[in-house]
């Protein structure tokens, strides 16, 4: 814990943009790994990697090689931008009752823990076709840092003693790794089982856990679980590809937003929540007028009401994205908002190429974690990666924790005689709201690539930082910090803690409907600025920003470990 803190605290040195390297994560020590990456002449893609890794072993309440990812890579030279989808995938034996037991469906609470909420992993990868795209070091070297973490050991952080706290689904494997033998969370964890699993990957690459033993070991885990057993086989490893998407872009304002198209819905209804905005003058109004957050609040409902009807793994359902993103049908959205006041009623539109369908809510529950990176040479990988809920499914192999990302499934297949888009189905990837997005400015050039951990909270974090970056010119700290207004449906949830809460009168004055709560936000970016790098890390967590020098810029914190943390 006194390296963690020395990170935190001691290092601290003025902000300052570098036109060296940069990377920005939830935690200290895997921003340290990929930094680490970086001055041993490693590619951004590279440091990625690594980070991603460590986050694994530091942070295995949010990700790891047990779950998915999306990459979104700028390359400098070529000038072009490629996503990489390592969305996990149902085993084929999955059908639309997947979640349902004497013939009705699951609770969501019910439905995590076990074997059956458990995704074909995608995250390893999704890390292969990235290197293969991006990377410059040899694959085995990406995994020094995170193998060294585990083996050696590593302090627990406030925050996942938090979530280990109420971690109650866990089984015997999981359980020795986080408590004692009085069931109390360790303080210092070592995890020699996740350190040989990690040396196997890097020296056999990923096929030495898809196929073979490892793959086997997996299945028989899932399989044979307490609750809710699999029917996962050797074959759904065997089987599984990480796939290269095209890449979803879009203008706001002069500002060209780039982000991950379906299966992800977060770029989509980033992208539809700032067009449907456009037409507002919202660097006008500013970011402490609460007629700005009406409107970022009605745009969100339009966004969110069309994501739950339209969006899901487009292999498996037509999705009319080209329709929900032409000028005419956000025009139609946009012209429902109102500056003074609010929409009685919340349906989804009818855009072009629309298949008969019926809405249902996410049922997505906060978890996961982002990370932003940029190398010397202009080269930027924006990830975001994930297993799901805290801990995922609670089954663990090898020291490293599985996913329970099928239960961002629509778990009732239909509803109103309309199959719903995001049902279960053998094969298909359910749908998530990771929005890691790269923006590009006016003259073409990197301007801001940013990501959110926190379910469905994902969207609206997105894409308040990129309005506050380019409608009210903060820095991507600032616009990272501010607090949020999420407003999913009909009520608004008004951050707890935050100066969002003293907007509550003025916001219900123009009808809205509004709780405070806690949220448990957690983003990451990097921006550049003046021919250099900067970085934001979430105040709410305990990410840092560190550069290739090794200066880490200090961050004003809000509370150490939220009420409610995005694991």
């Amino acid at each position: 814990m006194k390296k963690m803190v020395a990170l935190l605290v001691a290092l601290f040195l003025p902000f300052a943009a570098s036109a060296q390297g940069i990377v920005s994560a939830a935690d200290p020590r895997a921003v340290a790994a990929g930094v680490e990456i970086l001055r041993k002449g490693g590619s951004a893609t590279d440091a990625a990697i690594a980070t991603m890794l460590a986050l694994n072993v530091v942070e295995p309440q949010s990700a790891g090689i047990g779950g998915g990812a999306f990459f979104v890579q700028y390359d400098a030279k070529r000038k072009a931008t490629t996503t990489v989808d390592g969305r996990e995938a149902a085993p084929m034996a999955a059908d639309s009752r997947w979640f349902y037991a004497d013939g009705k469906p699951l609770g969501i609470r019910a439905a995590i823990p076990g074997g059956r909420s458990v995704g074909v992993p995608g995250t390893l990868r999704a890390m292969e076709l990235a290197h293969r795209h991006g990377g410059k070091l040899p694959w085995a070297s990406l995994f020094e840092p995170a193998i060294k973490l585990a083996r050696e050991g590593f302090a627990v952080s406030p925050r996942m003693n938090a979530a280990l706290g109420r971690f109650g689904h866990g089984d015997a494997g999981s359980r020795a790794i986080f408590y004692d033998a009085a069931g109390k969370p360790l303080t210092t964890i070592r995890n020699p089982e996740q350190a040989a699993l990690l040396a196997r990957i890097a020296k056999f690459g990923p096929d030495s856990f898809y196929v073979g033993p490892q793959a086997a070991k997996l299945v028989a885990t899932v399989n044979n679980a307490a609750r809710n057993p699999s029917k996962m086989t050797v074959g759904d490893l065997a089987a599984y590809e990480a796939k290269e998407r095209p890449v979803l872009c879009g203008f706001y304002r002069r500002y060209r937003i780039c982000s991950m198209a379906p299966i992800s819905s977060g770029g989509t209804a980033v992208l539809m929540i700032l067009k449907q905005l456009e037409r507002f003058d919202m660097a006008k109004l500013g970011k402490d007028s609460p007629v700005a957050w009406h409107l970022f609040a009605e745009s969100s409902r339009l966004a969110y009401a069309d994501r739950d009807m339209y969006l899901g793994d487009p292999d498996y359902v037509r999705i009319p994205l080209k329709g929900l993103l032409e000028p005419r049908y956000i025009a139609r959205r946009s012209a429902l908002i109102s500056p003074i006041g609010s929409m009685q009623t919340i349906a989804p539109g009818t855009p072009r190429g629309a298949p008969p369908r019926v809405r249902v809510a996410s049922s997505e529950v906060a978890g996961t974690t982002s990370l932003s990176v940029a190398d010397g040479a202009g080269n930027v990988a924006q990830v975001t990666t994930t297993i799901e809920s805290p801990f995922g499914s609670g089954l663990s192999v090898d020291g490293t924790m599985l996913n329970n990302e099928l239960t961002d499934f629509d778990i009732v297949p239909e509803k109103d005689g309309y199959l719903v888009a995001n049902r279960v189905e053998g094969g298909k990837r359910p749908r998530s709201s990771m929005a890691p997005t790269i923006v590009y400015g006016p003259d073409g050039a990197v301007r801001l690539a940013v990501g959110a951990a926190g379910g469905s909270t994902i969207i609206a974090q997105v894409a308040k930082a990129i309005i506050g970056v380019i409608d009210w010119k903060l820095s991507a700290q600032d616009a990272v910090a501010l607090g949020l207004v999420y407003a999913p449906g009909q009520v608004a949830t008004i951050e707890e803690g935050t100066e969002r809460e003293a907007m509550v009168p003025a916001l219900e004055a123009l009808g809205e409907k509004v709780q405070i709560a806690p949220l448990g936000l957690k983003a990451n970016a990097i921006e550049r600025v003046n021919g250099g790098w900067a970085g934001a890390a979430d105040p709410r967590s305990e990410g840092v920003v560190m550069h290739q020098d090794g200066r880490v810029p200090e961050i004003r914190r809000f509370d150490a470990v939220p009420k409610r943390p995005s694991e």
